[in-house]
């Protein structure tokens, strides 16, 4: 599938009007980065559907419309998330993150986070504190590769067993995700067209549009990221006590970036005070935990008439995976691409990452389309709206688009001519500029990057 036929599958999903489509250019061909999969294509589509929405509410609320452009590789390598910091790159995987041979099978541990670190040695029955990784490496030969799998789900830990596609076709969840749509757009309340600011024909699309942004990896902050390049107002909104990633100084470009903490009645006061303003709210918290807080999406819908709520989910909705945690690395071992991906590099006995994570770009990329979108039809039809994606259909999506012969032997194109260089809060920023190319209100962030914290949970004058 060529990337214009894969937008105007987005589009049509979405709900968006055909005509529009005339007014996108995506530029390029080929894998985009070294990969059998069709990675540059996701990029370029699911980049280009997140612009072209975004435009499409511009035009909405009366300006004209204007020429969305995206490049291949420049999305391929926007994706790569590549970013250093006073001129260091800094590490992005904790040393016991990745694959290890079991007694029968293999599987990959996510340890990025000391929680889940922790947690997968004591499973093992080792401790934290002085354990190797050689350590890990021998107690794995002693388990099912499955049973690891099943064991550390029970513990809310995020680990997955390698298969083939052919193995999680078979299972119940890849029946289940076969089932569903790459995303859903979903009515769920009455209410009027919400009132938006006035937008000037020079301002970006969405010029005054509010997003809260509750979310830390690494899909929903890909997406906030991307409605702030096109003009909103995005708040990212973290726990003053959970950790993050060090891509936080990446996809923080462009938001203002507050603590709240929701385990208190304050905290979930100035939550609601935000909302009542708010007109998307984003969230990629474990499935329900924010509904036990009083902020599902049928409680916004209820505090905020006419919120577009956007929920992110690492296996879907269905099926007897759609409470698991997951990230993209996991649900590639999961669902088959890294056994697939070896393969095709002529490597069938070392299985293979994807050369970018490449689920949870497009996936971000797909939720700011879905809030875009969704508030298209909240302009036109009014109701409150809920918005729902996952990694696991992104990606089924991705493989959908067919396999690349030749994509193993594909050059990795220059990063330098797509880098800018920005003052943040975590120090001097190096990273990949925005790939879209908006014809009359360039694309952009106008608000550095800034640590948690730093701003007030109150939306600017």
């Amino acid at each position: 599938m060529n990337a214009m036929d894969a937008l105007k599958g987005i589009w049509q999903t979405g709900g968006m009007p055909r005509e529009a489509l005339d007014f996108a250019e995506l530029r390029g061909e080929g894998p985009g980065l070294p990969s059998s999969f069709a990675v540059g294509t996701a990029a370029q589509a699911s980049i280009a559907a997140a612009a072209l929405a975004a435009c499409e509410l511009g035009h909405a609320r009366g300006t004209p419309r204007q020429r969305v452009a995206v490049e291949r590789a420049h999305a391929a390598l926007e994706c790569t998330g590549w970013f250093s910091l006073d001129g260091q790159a800094p590490a992005l995987w904790d040393p016991f993150s990745g694959l290890y041979r079991c007694g029968e099978g293999q599987v990959r541990i996510h340890a990025n986070f000391a929680h889940h670190r922790e947690g997968a040695l004591r499973l093992l029955g080792l401790d934290p504190a002085n354990a190797q990784r050689s350590d890990p490496e021998a107690a794995l030969l002693k388990w099912r590769a499955l049973d690891f799998e099943n064991a550390a789900a029970e513990r809310g830990l995020v680990v997955t067993a390698l298969r083939s596609f052919d193995e999680w076709d078979s299972t119940p969840q890849g029946q289940a995700i076969a089932a569903q749509p790459l995303f859903s757009l979903e009515r769920i309340g009455d209410a009027p067209p919400l009132a938006l600011p006035p937008l000037a024909a020079d301002a970006r699309p969405l010029t005054g549009i509010r997003v809260l942004d509750l979310t830390r990896v690494l899909a929903g902050p890909v997406g906030g990221k991307a409605l702030a390049a096109y003009g909103a107002d995005v708040m990212l909104v973290n726990s003053p006590h959970l950790p993050n990633i060090a891509a936080i100084a990446d996809t923080s470009r462009g938001k203002l970036s507050a603590h709240i903490d929701l385990a208190a009645e304050t905290g979930r006061a100035a939550l609601q005070q935000l909302l009542g303003t708010a007109h998307v709210f984003v969230q990629g918290y474990r499935p329900g935990g924010l509904a036990q807080l009083g902020f599902g999406p049928e409680a916004l819908a209820r505090m905020r008439p006419g919120i577009v709520a956007v929920s992110l989910t690492a296996y879907g909705t269905q099926g007897p995976w759609a409470s698991r945690r997951g990230f993209d690395s996991l649900v590639q071992t999961a669902m088959g691409f890294n056994l697939a991906e070896g393969e095709a590099f002529g490597h069938a006995d070392k299985p293979r990452a994807l050369p970018m994570q490449i689920l949870d770009e497009a996936t971000g990329y797909l939720m700011a389309f879905g809030a875009a979108a969704a508030m298209w039809r909240q302009q036109r039809e009014g109701g409150s709206w809920h918005v729902q994606v996952s990694l696991a259909q992104t990606g089924r999506w991705l493989r959908g688009l067919g396999r690349l012969p030749d994509g193993p032997k594909a050059a990795k194109p220059e990063i330098g001519p797509y880098l800018e260089t920005s003052d943040s809060g975590f120090g001097e920023l190096l990273a990949v500029g925005h790939s879209t190319r908006l014809e009359r209100t360039p694309a952009g962030w106008t608000r550095p990057s800034m640590p948690p914290g730093t701003h007030p949970p109150s939306w600017p004058a």
